[in-house]
């Protein structure tokens, strides 16, 4: 069956590529003159750039010995605050661990009926 549907698309495909029309498009392709050739522009050159200057660089230690380290300014002392003494904690309220008794009223008289 495979087989059958490989002989179905390569038919399709010779048919397609033996058409009239793409035969005669191919050969009017190349009957064509050659194209004329474009002028071509001037060109224009940009300004020449500036050149960058590059900075020196310090020289470097010899291998072994250590640059000294930059000196720090003395920074101005802060004189220290000192914190009046804490007067005790205010006294945490107790909570009751007894519930009230709630009182009952008694309900009103009934009325007898004679």
């Amino acid at each position: 069956m495979a087989s059958l549907n490989c002989f179905i698309l390569a038919f399709f495909a010779a048919l397609m590529f033996s058409s009239i029309d793409v035969g005669l498009a191919a050969r009017h392709l190349q009957q064509l003159p050659p194209m004329p050739t474009i002028p071509t522009l001037p060109k224009i050159g940009l300004p020449p750039l500036p050149q960058p200057t590059i900075p020196t660089l310090p020289a470097l230690p010899k291998p072994g010995s250590i640059p000294p380290l930059p000196s720090i300014p003395n920074l101005p002392t802060v004189p220290k605050v000192t914190m009046p003494p804490l007067s005790g904690f205010p006294s945490i309220p107790t909570i009751p661990t007894t519930i009230p008794s709630i009182p009952f009223l008694s309900p009103p008289p009934s009325t007898t009926s004679p």
